[in-house]
């Protein structure tokens, strides 16, 4: 028999959840055939104790000095508005002035000074998102299939299985408790938090017991920043995305302010410091940030075009039975790489030999000559003179040859140390690795702002434009997963994120004046932090590089400037935690190169949509994962959808979203 209401609960309304309830919103106005059975009625219930559509993270109450990472022309929760259908990219809702959301006279001051290859302040993304949401919540109340859309402000803390139906425990932000029914079940929550890494806890504990502040990992909005008092050293671990909001909430946000003292990028800011900012000493294993994106009004440049690197070529090439890998899958290393490095470096001396042509003893010729090589059989492997060569080897080694004849004054792109620029090097004292790394942001600030006149920037944007592709594959599973975890999250993420996912030029241009002002000094390469029991640094922080000859810094205040973990096995979420528990869920099994399996970073789930998968083996009915918990099974979950995107690569998220609200139309119209 019909039930009499189909239940659906959204758990978590972010981002992931916002989608799932736009696709489920176009769907269900899509179900009209006369021979399908028609849906209905249905309950929506979204669970989360924040706002719907910002959610926690997007929050439009947070700081303003907080900057997305995408330029506005980019990210999306919908497919692009057509005429009479659901959907509006953030770039729309950008031309649209809103489209009709009363907004802040601050958030109209933001929207029109924003281009669409500006980058947008998170707040006001979080304003969109909560647009989107409205819109969406008021359709589906109209819809004839709809008996009720409701938010439930509450934190879903636990999940049980009733026979096909599912249970849910809530607790409200006053602490009642409550219990809600469901059919179907879309798990979305987005960032939760995680418990703190055996170093990370260590720390913590002893900091507490000496009197010292330590914050571990965090979603900067939720970082108490008063508690780093001004004119006092803070050390800070990370130089990624999360260390540019700590700049600018202990500077701007403290009084601060960047004065334009001139033009040429790298020089144009001047700080003048309020007062009330710490001493910054900052580090990473790099020992700088993160690169600046090129300024392009794009998130990959426009001109950037991958030849080598196809998704068609590497299908067609797991499909004949890649050498050395299981059947149907090829290798990062041994097949993927070899192409993406071509596309790499054909783009930088493609874009060297348009932009300094002087520096070619004849330009045409050289790039005839290394399309030629690039050109070339690209088997795995091959035999030479009877010993068994890399291929990539082969061709690398001709090209630098050739590059070493032709431009000399251009010289090799050494595509994998870009990710560790000061690697090896020594530095007699703190002052001179300043200015070592001054030199370096300063000439990073000039060739992004060249944009696509930039060999380097157009370079480290087909890196960019190859890493989207691989999340297809790897989504896609064509990518060995021993060489996945092995080979492109051990090597490859660290060098792509820290190249191509970096900050805008803004950003880098406002640590070169701070950096100048004395309010940052950076550490150094693989520094080492400590709290010591005894000696001359007992009871303090410490921090230190062995590439710097100088004494370590020392204070009573630590950051940590990264998010929380992305590991189920290790999350500090009640209901993640209770779901493992009880067997409902487990993390994905990922084998290791010595054949063992490993708990994977995300959830264990089958098929698209992605069902999660129970202690046993046996996937759900109707509970469903969307976003950051899917990490095992992709790559690069945390990245937004694409505005212009196929549904297999940039608007992939939006495509799970709307396998999912397929799945729960027909099991609805059962």
């Amino acid at each position: 028999m019909r039930r009499e209401r189909y239940v659906v609960t959204v758990v978590g309304a972010g981002p992931r959840g916002t989608s799932a309830l736009e696709r489920l919103l176009a769907r269900l106005e899509a179900a009209t055939a006369p021979d399908e059975p028609v849906p209905g009625p249905v309950d929506i219930r979204v669970v989360d104790p924040y706002r719907p559509g910002s959610g926690h993270v997007w929050s439009p109450r947070q700081s303003r000095l907080f900057l997305m990472n995408t330029p506005a022309v980019y990210p999306t929760v919908a497919p692009p508005r057509r005429s009479g259908e659901p959907g509006l990219t953030f770039d729309q809702w950008r031309r649209l002035r809103g489209d009709g959301a009363t907004l802040a006279p601050v958030e109209l001051e933001e929207l029109d000074s924003l281009g669409p290859g500006d980058y947008p302040s998170r707040a006001l993304y979080g304003r969109y998102l909560e647009h989107v949401y409205d819109a969406v919540a008021q359709r589906l109340r109209e819809h004839p299939a709809v008996a009720s859309v409701e938010h439930v402000p509450a934190s879903a803390v636990r999940l049980d299985k009733r026979g096909t139906d599912y249970l849910l425990t809530l607790r409200s932000t006053d602490g009642d408790v409550s219990t809600l029914a469901a059919d179907a079940v879309v798990l979305a929550v987005g960032h939760v938090p995680a418990e703190l890494n055996p170093r990370q806890a260590a720390a913590g504990q002893r900091a507490d017991e000496l009197g010292l502040v330590y914050q571990g990992p965090n979603v900067p909005s939720d970082v108490d920043w008063s508690v780093f008092p001004g004119g006092e050293p803070l050390l800070v671990r990370g130089l990624g995305l999360n260390f540019f909001d700590a700049l600018a909430q202990l500077t701007q946000g403290r009084g601060g302010d960047f004065v334009t003292v001139g033009r040429e990028p790298g020089r144009r800011l001047e700080y003048r410091p309020s007062g009330r900012e710490p001493l910054i000493h900052a580090g990473s294993r790099r020992g700088v940030p993160y690169r600046a994106k090129a300024e392009v009004p794009a998130f990959v440049p426009p001109s950037v075009e991958l030849a080598y690197l196809t998704f068609e070529r590497v299908h067609a090439l797991a499909a004949a039975g890649a050498p050395g890998e299981p059947a149907g899958k090829v290798g990062f290393d041994a097949h993927i790489w070899p192409l993406l490095h071509r596309d790499v470096l054909r783009t930088f001396y493609t874009v060297a030999a348009r932009v300094r042509p002087g520096a070619f003893s004849d330009p045409a010729g050289f790039l005839a000559r290394m399309d030629e090589i690039l050109d070339a059989p690209r088997h795995a492997d091959q035999t030479v003179q009877g010993t068994r060569v890399h291929g990539q080897e082969v061709w690398r080694s001709r090209l630098a040859e050739l590059v070493e004849e032709v431009a000399p004054g251009v010289g090799w792109l050494d595509v994998p140390a870009l990710g560790h620029p000061f690697a090896r090097r020594g530095f007699a004292d703190a002052d001179e690795y300043q200015r070592a790394v001054q030199a370096y942001l300063e000439e990073d600030a000039r060739s992004s702002a060249a944009g696509e006149e930039d060999p380097l920037k157009m370079a480290i944007g087909a890196l960019h434009a190859g890493r989207l592709l691989i999340k297809r594959m790897v989504a896609e599973g064509l990518v060995d997963e021993v060489s996945r975890t092995d080979e492109l999250q051990r090597w490859f993420e660290p060098l792509v994120e820290g190249t191509a996912s970096g900050p805008p030029l803004r950003r880098i241009e406002e640590l070169i004046a701070l950096s100048r002002a004395g309010v940052v000094r950076f550490l150094g390469p693989d520094p080492v932090y400590s709290l010591e029991e005894e000696g001359e640094y007992a009871g303090v922080f410490t921090a230190s590089s062995p590439w710097v000859d100088a004494s370590p810094a020392t204070a009573h205040h630590m950051l940590e400037a990264m998010m929380p973990a992305n590991r189920v096995a290790h999350t500090a979420s009640e209901l993640l935690r209770q779901l493992q528990d009880d067997g409902l869920a487990r993390p994905r099994a990922m084998p290791t190169e010595e054949g063992e399996l490993m708990p994977g970073s995300g959830f264990d789930v089958v098929g698209r949509p992605y069902r999660l998968v129970d202690a046993h083996g046996v996937a759900h009915r109707a509970l469903f994962v969307l976003g950051l918990q899917l990490s095992s099974v992709q790559w690069g979950t945390a990245i937004a959808a694409e505005s212009e995107g196929t549904d297999d690569d940039g608007a992939r998220t939006l495509a799970d979203a709307d396998a999912v609200a397929v799945e729960i139309v027909r099991l609805a119209a059962r």
